[in-house]
């Protein structure tokens, strides 16, 4: 399945306490037990103003979908088409024989 990158604008997110962070793990969690095995959050990177949030999905619709039903903000959606880390300098395995 196709991974994503949700982009959300949440002011003060960054100052948001435990317990309020808690509280949206478990909201996002009971969405996604109701949509089903087509969607997996990853995990979610906090700044100051924004959640960048990493998902994997059958499509664009679920991730909307899971947005309205949670009540949570989507500013933007991000298709990954590859991954790089520090073993991309290392280039693609040879192929033996």
């Amino acid at each position: 399945m196709p991974k994503f990158v949700i982009e959300r604008d949440l002011p003060g997110a960054g100052s948001l306490t435990d317990e309020q962070f808690q509280k949206v793990a478990q909201k996002s969690c009971d969405v996604l037990r109701a949509l089903g095995p087509d969607i997996q959050w990853v995990q979610s990177y906090v700044s100051d103003e924004k959640l960048y949030c990493v998902y994997i999905a059958k499509d664009e619709k679920l991730l909307h979908e899971h947005a309205e039903r949670g009540g949570f903000p989507l500013t933007r959606i991000s298709r990954v088409e590859r991954m790089l880390d520090p073993t991309s300098e290392e280039g693609a395995p040879e192929a033996t024989a």
